[in-house]
């Protein structure tokens, strides 16, 4: 099977050709050999009509795998294709608790309940517990699917017991051990296992050293834990320690792959996660609240340029925009790394006052060096001593204000369960201007005199 097929333009040409033609046979000679990732992406290459054609013509197991991995748009409308015995049979039925979960939570209310009435009792009784989670929890994250021994088992009971879980179980990550009450309280090496006598008690090889995670734990902090502590597995429990589930590192990668695309949209200045197939409505609810805070803030500007009566002092002007520019460049560049910083957990309670002295230092030293080169460009360039001095403190000024403002919005944001990201995007850089404006028109009354 191919690992890592280049999906080239020759090749969807080729499929595209097969599919018109009807070609079924030469389509599935030419997908056969296709990791599921990779015709995941070539039905995202399609037309829709293309990419359900194509799916009809995969096998139940892989096209219930590829449709997890396809996009959240081409995964509705095929699924409208199918009955809801379709989905319960051919879909459903050869995911894990969590993926079907995902899939049958895009489902209309009705649909969703008619489908589940329609899944073996086991499964849909799990499915049905993890829809009463919510999405960005590590209940929402969550299998079900594992394999657990009890810590008064003996081995060669352990290893029955094993046998009759593992039809349930497509990959066993790790082996939970709990106890009487189904408390987790540790886990168990297969490679001890296998070497240990029949007739010892699970717990006396078993490990206790576990790193487990609440159900009710947020998603984002799921995935901070699992990237502290190198896990590529988590168990799940609820308050009282009962093992509920598991994490795995590729849903945890699907959260980290989420949060920085929301992130990236904030910082951006759009306030709704959006994807380039949204409607124009959408899209644009998505983008204009900020945009109109950027228009206050021009309004803003205009405002403080008018208030200080710039036309006794017309050279000002000359430099308003570098002044705008410097201070929302650099308290963009603040906020950035603070809010990165409380992403990844670097920056904690303890270090915030050193955070801002660092910033303080790295912002005096910016200021001093870009203030240096603006006077002495300014003063080459023959505009008066005067003028060059207020530009040159000014900006030094600004350069200081930003850093600190920067620094300090996303840990008030944070402090009070705000998305710190805000911070990083049109917020900043209106207030810097506006404020940075301020400043420049102050210290340019008093040289100007």
């Amino acid at each position: 099977m191919s690992k890592n097929k280049e999906i080239n333009s020759q090749f969807l040409s080729e499929l595209s050709n097969f599919i018109f033609n009807n070609s079924d046979k030469k389509i599935q000679s030419l997908i056969c050999d296709l990791h599921i990732a990779d015709i995941a992406e070539i039905i995202e290459e399609l037309s829709i009509e293309q990419a359900t054609y194509l799916f009809q013509l995969i096998d139940e197991e892989r096209s219930a795998q590829i449709l997890v991995e396809i996009e959240d748009e081409t995964r509705e409308h095929i699924l409208s294709t199918l009955s809801s015995k379709e989905i319960a049979t051919e879909v459903i039925k050869n995911l894990e608790s969590d993926d079907a979960t995902d899939v049958l939570s895009e489902l209309p209310k009705e649909q969703k309940e008619e489908v589940l009435s329609l899944i073996e009792d086991d499964h849909a009784s799990d499915i049905e517990d993890l829809l009463n989670y919510p999405e960005d929890t590590a209940g929402g994250l969550m299998a079900k699917e594992l394999i657990k021994v009890n810590e008064n088992w003996t081995t060669i009971r352990c290893l029955k017991e094993m046998r009759k879980q593992s039809s349930e179980v497509k990959e066993v990550h790790t082996i939970y051990v709990v106890d009487d009450q189904d408390k987790l309280v540790g886990t168990l090496s297969l490679k001890r296992l296998l070497l240990t006598e029949t007739k010892i008690l699970i717990n006396e090889i078993a490990n206790y050293d576990i790193v487990s995670v609440i159900a009710t734990e947020d998603d984002e902090e799921v995935a901070n834990i699992m990237n502290k502590y190198d896990l590529i597995v988590m168990p799940v429990i609820d308050k009282t320690g009962v093992l509920l589930g598991r994490i795995t590192i590729d849903d945890v990668m699907d959260v980290v792959k989420e949060e920085a695309e929301k992130d990236y949209q904030m910082a951006s200045g759009i306030t709704e996660d959006v994807e380039s197939s949204d409607s124009v409505w959408q899209l644009t609810r998505a983008r204009l609240p900020w945009l109109l805070i950027g228009l206050v803030g021009g309004l803003l500007g205009a405002k403080v340029i008018g208030i200080f009566e710039i036309d006794k002092n017309i050279e000002l002007a000359f430099f308003i925009p570098l002044i705008a520019a410097m201070g929302g460049n650099v308290g963009v560049q603040s906020a950035a790394i603070v809010v990165q910083g409380l992403a990844n957990e670097s920056v904690k309670i303890n270090t915030i006052l050193s955070k801002l002295v660092k910033e303080l230092g790295v912002a005096l030293l910016n200021g001093i060096i870009c203030s240096t080169i603006i006077f002495g460009a300014t003063f080459a360039l023959n505009y008066p001593i005067d003028l060059s001095l207020t530009v040159s403190l000014s900006l030094f000024s600004v350069i200081v204000f930003a850093a600190l403002f920067g620094t300090f919005v996303p840990l008030t944001l944070d402090k009070y369960k705000i998305d710190p990201a805000l911070a990083t995007g049109p917020f900043i850089t209106t207030v810097n201007d506006i404020l940075g404006l301020v400043i420049y028109f102050l210290i340019g009354q008093s040289i100007l005199v």
